[in-house]
């Protein structure tokens, strides 16, 4: 299956298509883009690999359920499930807060973010959104620490636009799903009071039951958890220049067990499982931001935005070990975040340039139970340091310059960070007394890229990049006390160093009127990687390990998507992505260092679509495939977490699908979908659980 794989993806890369153009469909290569730049620039100009997503496909056609499940199906993207209601994308290699998410430009990011798999891009709701923009590779010039792996920039639904006269709309949309045993539906009122002022006010609610497996595996236990979600927008126009957003959202996530660690994990392909009676994990999240955009229309000033935002993320998670013994821990941290970001034209290019400032104030809690319920013990502090504080100020400048009339463009950019943390209540892990941590960062990090256009109608460029990126410790680094991987525990360590990246990379771009392609290939030298070290020790019946900047390695591969549009009503779609990797790393307490590959290394991937839309573009259909090889080069951490990862590896799969859709009017659409025809037993590599079986959907939504 491997070499099967791998020789798609040169197919891929020379993929050619000769055909009757047709009205543009949905589709993952947008026309336009605003992450790459902070500014709206045509996709076929912007020097990366940028995919988006409109509302249209997340709600319709994918009947995405999760904001990770929006992009699963992007190259080089891999969403592992530690359980299903926790998924988290792998990004060229990377996760957890190797990765960025942005909601509306405001870091989703914390310093509670840890290393590996987390469940915190969950804590978004997609049916909230209009459209995501998912630029792979390193970004750290314009968005700072975290963007290494990717970055997802996920822009949340406007207002409508005032029409000269008041209007009022009120949208329902609905999806279930057979194996998730789920039910989802949203409720959302929108009006254009007058030429000032319009708003939109939103309520997800979703029930997901045990999830069934293929064939074999059948329903997994503890599997379904419940979610609501609420948000709110409105837009005042102040000026012909100036206005004003305002937004709030709530999550709160209930009841996601993590059925690995717990007696409820499933035995499939000689995995192991815990010996916990409940680990189970409630997450709430509330964001509140005000954005002022200028429009000056200024020789030396044509656009600026200035923004004030309120983030709270709060995790408390429910433990009942086989003894009976209980614990209850998590924490809450809120963060205050300003930012100032302008776009200047100028002789010299386009100016983008800004500022910003993120605080974070961190309160963490663990407490012991007996049997009966009976407090025993009230820990120092809980999955991270309890009264600790971080604080992130950054500058940047980046000039996209115009070179042999306009035939290429010369991208240079620069920023400078400044990071602290201020720990105050943290076990020592010697003698488990209090210690404090307080340390601080600086950081200076650039990026040069260059694009040309091969034709003079600017529809096919290449692109070349070579960026640096970075990511100052947190505060999840430094003063971790918590369960990592199967049997392992984390402790607290002080004097960190960032870690740093190096990428180069080298990329092609086509729109036409028949084909939408994108081709890519990356090098990434990894530097000072914070890797956890097993230490010999036994705490609490869990290997220790801590943390160091002992991760030297690299990363590199392949990946391409292409659309083409053969005969009128017919275009077919592949994807696909290739990767290998290695790092330095210890693989005991005893053990020189080695080198070891990338945990939870993406096998080589292909996803293939063949799709029909009618002449009247009210009907639509689409046969689709999926295909992963055996992901079977493991860490020796992967190894050691049989909870997850199968002895010898995560086997390969191939899962068919078919997805259709009618627009009954202009108001009212119907979706439905069979995944997983054959019903076989799979799981993403690295996750708790197994995906659906055969898995029947259906969607509608409806406006009015």
């Amino acid at each position: 299956m491997k070499k099967m794989i791998t020789g798609v993806l040169l197919l891929y890369g020379m993929s050619v298509c000769e055909g009757r153009a047709a009205d543009k469909e949905a589709t993952m290569l947008p026309e336009l883009v605003v992450t790459p730049a902070r500014m709206e620039r045509p996709w076929v100009a912007t020097p990366y690999s940028v995919f988006s997503r409109t509302q249209e496909e997340i709600e319709r056609e994918q009947m995405a359920r999760t904001t990770p499940d929006i992009i699963e199906r992007l190259p080089s993207v891999m969403v592992q499930k530690t359980s299903y209601g926790q998924g988290s994308p792998f990004l060229r290699g990377f996760t957890g807060y190797r990765t960025l998410f942005m909601i509306d430009g405001i870091r989703l990011n914390n310093s509670v973010f840890r290393d590996g798999p987390n469940q915190y891009w969950n804590t978004v709701d997609p049916f909230s959104l209009r459209d995501v923009e998912l630029m792979l590779g390193p970004a750290s010039v314009l968005y700072g620490s975290d963007a290494i792996g990717g970055t997802l920039n996920a822009l949340t639904i406007d207002p409508p636009v005032y029409q000269n006269a008041l209007s009022a709309g009120v949208r329902l949309y609905y999806r279930a799903s057979s194996a998730e045993q789920s039910h989802i539906g949203r409720l959302q009122l929108s009006s254009a009071l007058n030429q000032y002022l319009s708003f939109i006010v939103g309520a997800t609610f979703k029930d997901f039951g045990d999830l069934k497996g293929g064939k074999d595996v059948g329903e997994q236990p503890h599997t379904g958890y419940q979610e609501k979600d609420y948000d709110i927008k409105a837009n005042l126009t102040l000026s012909d220049h100036i206005l004003l957003s305002v937004a709030h959202q709530t999550v709160q996530l209930d009841d996601a067990w993590r059925t690995h660690k717990t007696m409820y994990g499933i035995d499939w392909e000689g995995l192991s499982h815990g010996s916990d009676l409940r680990r189970s994990y409630d997450q709430h999240r509330h964001l509140s931001y005000a954005s002022m955009k200028l429009f000056p229309e200024m020789r030396l000033l044509a656009q600026a935005e200035l923004k004030v935002s309120y983030q709270m993320q709060a995790e408390d998670e429910f433990l009942i070990k086989g003894s009976g013994a209980r614990q209850k821990q998590g924490f809450d941290c809120g963060t205050l975040g300003l930012s100032l970001s302008m776009v200047t034209p100028s002789d010299w290019g386009a100016w983008v340039y800004g500022t910003e400032y993120y605080r974070d104030r961190v309160h963490s809690y663990k407490d012991a139970y007996d049997k009966d319920g009976t407090l025993t013990k009230s820990y120092l502090q809980g999955p991270v340091a309890d009264d600790a504080t971080y604080d992130m100020f950054a500058a940047y400048a980046e000039d996209t310059l115009p070179l042999f009339d306009q035939r290429v463009d010369l991208v240079l950019g620069g920023r400078y960070t400044y990071a602290a943390a201020d720990a105050n209540k943290v076990i020592n892990p010697l003698n488990g007394e209090p210690m404090t941590i307080d340390d601080s960062w600086n950081d200076l990090n650039g990026s040069i890229r260059m694009l040309y256009f091969l034709d003079d109608d600017r529809n096919v460029s290449v692109f070349a990049g070579l960026s640096q990126a970075f990511r100052a410790p947190n505060l999840s680094d430094m003063t971790r006390y918590d369960s990592a991987r199967s049997d392992e525990i984390e402790t607290p360590v002080s004097d960190l160093d960032p870690e740093r990246y190096l990428t180069y990379e080298l990329g092609l771009k086509a729109r036409t009127a028949a084909v939408d392609a994108q081709w890519a290939a990356y090098y990434t030298r990894i530097r000072d990687m914070i890797i956890r070290t097993p230490t010999g020790q036994i705490i609490d019946g869990y290997h220790e390990v801590t943390k160091k900047n002992s991760g030297d390695g690299y990363i590199y591969g392949v990946e391409a998507a292409a659309r083409c549009q053969f005969l009128k009503d017919w275009s077919i779609r592949a994807v696909g992505s290739w990767m290998q990797g290695k790092v330095d790393t210890y693989a005991t307490s005893l053990s020189d260092k080695t080198e070891d590959y990338i945990s939870r290394l993406m096998p080589p991937t292909a996803h293939f679509a063949l799709r029909w839309q009618s002449p009247d573009r009210k009907w639509w259909a689409e046969a689709s495939t999926d295909m992963a090889a055996k992901a079977d080069k493991l860490s020796e951490g992967d190894k050691r977490d049989t909870q997850r990862i199968p002895p010898g590896g995560t086997p390969g799969y191939i899962v068919f699908g078919i997805h259709a859709g009618y627009n009954v009017t202009d108001d009212v659409s119907l979706s439905a979908a069979c995944e997983n025809i054959g019903d076989i037993d799979y799981r993403i590599h690295g996750s708790g659980v197994n995906e659906p079986g055969r898995n029947f959907e259906i969607a509608a939504n409806v406006t009015f």
